[in-house]
């Protein structure tokens, strides 16, 4: 049928091309990796809510260190304890995670490009969810514990989105990037969604709180099954794809030249980092991720302090803007795809166009919220489910512009903006701590706001002025046997820097 093929011509040759290849597969498993890493991280914020829950006499009576004088000795489960801690140590808590993920970006883009990203996703997968579910145990030992527990994940988790980047770069073709990198890290929402809103129902079962860690944890083993089996790095290496396919994706994926592992250039620091495009995709992906992480962390207790929701109740809310996110996600690809058949609608419009709407309006929101009352729920809710799901249209943004500007090195461009943007991540509860003293003001949330506010205008201008669509001159090696082998990149005037 039809509708079932894309046509796609390929060396003067047309030919039959499912709709759905493993080039989709692929997507799919790195959909489920993203899910798995954004739930694990945002586990805590919620299973804070419920390991703190005053309402118990034992909440009242246990130390900052989390051990209860009536409960001497290890339990294994640690489901029966809670514990107080300050809003400092809860910030530093959250913070940690960032901490140890922002150290291994790099360093992780980099041996997902020379070594494979199926390998990097593997391992850094695998530890993460072995940590998970020893997460509930270290608090015996104290929250300096859990402390050091979350960052050893962070430092497992820090390759996952430039390994996703490296992967993408070799499996999607020019024309689909958009639409395969956003089922990619559309996975992100999902996994936010499942942790939200399913939460306060995990931490009410019989193992308590704790089966929030734990049910995580197992999850991420069977993934590593299936991504085993089903994954490669790169087409040329996966067993089950069809001829067609590869040459559709060999042929398409980029206008420049791209290199093998083996063969591929020294990366050009100093090239990236004189680029005015790159420069500019460095700044908004800072200034988006603080923004983002600052709501993510800080939602669940925002809507029990000023709202007196309980924490099943909160949850439930707190998924709504990721839900929204994820369906208006796949909205702007249609939309997307719409504005690319009229005449005329570049793909640098196409870019800066989508990054603005997921910008400036989650802006403005954000602003009106700082402004509502804390007895007006329902428009709170509202404005954060707008905040949140608008932003889903920065996938076809800047989130995928470092495959743009640079095919080859695309994992390692990933692995720069992450690390900054995730120093800022990092920041942002800890900024929180300092300005939230009394989490029950309205006018203390509504400075943090603005000043979120603030850093999505900031970001998205600088974005809109500077950002570019070309593949960079850097990228790309000369164009003859000898030169292609050694993975030389060519400067502007065509001579071998």
């Amino acid at each position: 049928m039809t509708t079932a093929l894309t046509m796609v011509k390929t060396g003067g040759k047309y030919a039959n091309e499912k709709f759905f290849g493993v080039r989709h597969v692929q997507c799919i498993l790195c959909f489920f990796c993203l899910a798995m890493s954004y739930a694990w991280r945002v586990n805590l914020s919620v299973a804070l809510v419920a390991m703190t829950d005053n309402s118990t006499s034992l909440a009242q009576n246990t130390t900052n260190t989390g051990v209860a004088p009536s409960e001497p000795g290890f339990d294994f489960f640690n489901s029966e304890r809670y514990y107080n801690f300050t809003q400092k140590e809860k910030g530093s808590l959250q913070a940690s995670f960032f901490f140890g993920y922002i150290v291994t970006q790099v360093p992780g883009g980099y041996i997902a490009q020379r070594y494979g990203a199926k390998t990097m996703l593997m391992y850094g997968l695998g530890i993460a969810a072995l940590i998970t579910m020893l997460s509930p145990m270290s608090l015996q030992f104290g929250w300096v514990a859990l402390a050091v527990m979350r960052f050893v994940m962070g430092l497992a988790q820090g390759a996952v989105h430039p390994a996703t980047h490296a992967l993408l770069a070799k499996w999607s073709p020019a024309d689909e990037r958009g639409m395969l990198g956003t089922l990619c890290y559309s996975g992100a929402q999902f996994g936010t969604v499942v942790m939200l809103a399913t939460s306060g129902f995990i931490a009410d079962s019989v193992l308590g709180w704790p089966s929030i860690f734990y049910l995580g944890g197992a999850c991420g083993f069977i993934w590593m099954v299936f991504w085993y089996l089903f994954s490669a790095s790169t087409p040329e290496e996966h067993r089950l794809i069809s001829p067609g396919e590869l040459k559709y994706i060999t042929d398409s994926r980029s206008d420049g030249k791209m290199q093998s592992a083996e063969k591929l250039a020294p990366t050009p620091w100093k090239a990236i980092f004189s680029s005015m495009p790159f420069l500019s995709l460095l700044v908004v992906h800072c200034t988006h991720m603080f923004g983002y992480w600052l709501l993510l962390m800080q939602i669940p207790t925002y809507m029990k302090k000023i709202y007196h929701v309980d924490i099943k109740q909160g949850a439930l809310l707190s998924s709504l803007p990721y839900m929204v996110m994820l369906l208006l996600s796949f909205f702007f690809v249609w939309l997307s795809k719409v504005l690319q058949k009229k005449e005329g609608m570049s793909l640098s419009f196409n870019r800066k166009i989508f990054n603005s709407i997921g910008h400036w309006i989650p802006m403005l929101s954000l602003i009106a919220l700082g402004y509502v009352p804390a007895d007006n729920a329902p428009l709170a809710v509202t404005l954060l489910t707008l905040t949140v799901g608008i932003s889903g249209a920065t996938y076809l943004g800047f989130q995928v512009n470092h495959i743009d500007l640079s095919p080859n090195y695309a994992g390692t461009l990933m692995g720069i903006t992450n690390c900054a943007a995730n120093v800022m991540s990092g920041i942002a509860p800890v900024i929180v701590g300092q300005i939230v003293v009394d989490e029950t003001s309205v006018t203390e949330w509504r400075l943090v706001f603005l000043l979120a506010a603030a850093f999505y205008f900031l970001g998205n201008l600088l974005f809109v002025i500077f950002g570019r669509t070309e593949v960079q001159w850097w990228d790309s090696p000369r164009d003859n046997k000898e030169d292609a082998e050694q993975g030389t990149p060519l400067a502007p005037n065509g001579q071998v820097k």
